[in-house]
């Protein structure tokens, strides 16, 4: 196993990484008066499927053995260690949302994904996308790493490495105008704005610093100004 994965899954369980799960929940505000079919599309370590998985029915898709073998294990959600190829099995308007996070940065199939995560959605179904947002990862890459060589890059449009290959900061005009009138933007907000900005880590396994700071984050990412620089981007659609 490659310890750039075992690293990213001991980064989730600290402070930093588990207040950007805590933003998704808050953004997604999912009652649980209503059992619902989720789907949740590279599920990665399958924290979102998990967190779900009590009061509704997920499936999670996950085709990376070396993600899903160091997954939040629960036995109430179903693990599919497959993609593409069984999301195309899936009947039409199957789902009532789904999840696609930090997918598409990683594929050159963004259409085809796309495509069949609108097709088995239920109409009125939601599509949650987070995405890397290019201002925020510029800040990144000035501020927190002291990396202003990689930040320029950035804004030149260069390919970036990351663990799973070249990253495509892609924009969100591409999922808008992907979608047409077939899926309107119901909701946009911000994530990260200021909690991976701060090196000083100690404070960050206070109680104060982070409930302050998840209240802080969620504020913001409704507020456009600080959407703009946000390390990402959280866009829901709504299948008409």
């Amino acid at each position: 196993m490659s310890t750039a994965i075992e690293n990213y899954r001991a980064m989730v369980d600290q402070p930093w990484g588990k207040i950007f799960y805590d933003v998704i929940f808050n953004q997604l505000k999912l009652a649980n008066d209503k059992r619902l079919k989720i789907l949740d599309f590279g599920a990665g370590f399958c924290i979102t499927a998990k967190n779900y998985a009590q009061f509704h029915d997920v499936t999670a898709l996950e085709p990376n053995e070396e993600m899903y073998k160091l997954r939040f294990k629960s036995d109430n959600y179903t693990l599919i260690t497959q993609g593409i190829d069984y999301l195309k099995s899936v009947a039409d308007a199957n789902f009532d949302i789904a999840f696609c996070h930090n997918v598409l940065e990683y594929v050159e199939n963004k259409d085809e994904i796309l495509t069949e995560l609108k097709r088995v959605l239920k109409p009125g179904g939601r599509l949650s996308i987070i995405k890397h947002n290019l201002y925020g990862r510029v800040y990144g890459c000035a501020v927190l790493t002291d990396n202003p060589k990689a930040a320029l890059d950035l804004l030149d449009e260069k390919p970036e490495d990351s663990m799973f290959g070249n990253r495509d900061v892609y924009t969100n005009e591409y999922l808008t105008s992907f979608f047409g009138d077939e899926m309107e933007l119901s909701e946009f907000y911000g994530i990260r704005a200021f909690y991976g900005l701060s090196s000083n880590n100690e404070i960050k396994y206070t109680d104060e610093w982070y409930k302050s700071m998840l209240e802080l984050e969620v504020r913001v990412g409704t507020i456009d100004a600080f959407k703009k620089v946000s390390f990402f981007n959280h866009l829901i659609f709504t299948k008409k």
